[in-house]
């Protein structure tokens, strides 16, 4: 029984991220074409058809360059906190509702979650 709820809860989530990353990746790819049209250039148009696979790309890109850490870093930290704010920015999505029982974590005072994040996104 535990096991459902958990992995009901691990889906929800996945439906809640992977559109979203998905949605950021093309709109990114859609920044990059107006700032090419923009400058008069070509812009990202050489993996797939019109560029639009060039999202994948830049994701393979991402995963397999290496990873440099300064010697006089803390390691800990210098890894941990890329990890910290990505995750906190996808927390916020969690009490935003997305139809009428489509919420991750249902919250009574999901207002004030949402507005201490952002509240503590700008302070940091």
């Amino acid at each position: 029984m535990y096991f459902l709820i958990v992995l009901n809860l691990i889906l929800k989530s996945l439906a809640i991220i992977v559109p979203l990353l998905v949605a950021v990746a093309y709109l990114t790819l859609l920044e990059r074409k107006v700032m090419a049209s923009m400058q008069q250039r070509r812009g990202p148009n050489v993996v797939g058809l019109f560029g639009l696979l060039q999202p994948l790309a830049d994701g393979l890109k991402l995963l397999i360059k290496e990873t440099i850490l300064p010697s006089s870093a803390n390691t800990i930290i210098f890894i941990l906190a890329p990890i910290i704010t990505f995750l906190l920015a996808l927390v916020t999505w969690s009490v935003i509702p997305f139809g009428a029982d489509m919420v991750l974590i249902d919250l009574n005072v999901g207002i004030l979650f949402v507005s201490l994040f952002l509240l503590w996104g700008f302070m940091v």
